[in-house]
């Protein structure tokens, strides 16, 4: 009896993590149909689960945190996007920053206006 209500609930949540994972794809699609394609970065964060970094064809950038990092996994391999294993080289250089990341980012060292 106690094996059926652990499966129960397993299924539950495997089946909860796979709306979830779709759910992202789906968001993903939007960036990328948005942007003229997207390739992208899932980082582990900890407790909070993974972030997934999305860099458009255009430069355009964001990010969305599921709440696992196999359920992020899944949601890139569902978009269909390019998945790359770091944040480093030729991935940044696709990225295009204005005046606002500059002056949120580094605007104190920068002599930006003051992030209060």
């Amino acid at each position: 009896m106690a094996e059926t209500a652990e499966t129960q609930v397993d299924e539950k949540q495997s089946a909860k993590a796979e709306r979830r994972a779709t759910t992202l794809a789906k968001q993903i699609g939007h960036f990328a149909k948005e942007h003229g394609g997207a390739e992208g970065q899932v980082a582990y964060i900890g407790q909070r689960g993974a972030r997934i970094v999305l860099v458009g064809e255009d430069g355009g950038w964001g990010d969305l945190v599921a709440p696992t990092y196999d359920i992020a996994r899944s949601a890139v391999e569902k978009a269909g996007i390019t998945v790359h294993d770091d944040f480093d080289g030729e991935f940044a250089a696709k990225v295009k920053t204005g005046r606002y990341e500059w002056t949120r980012m580094a605007g104190l060292q920068l002599g930006g206006p003051k992030n209060a």
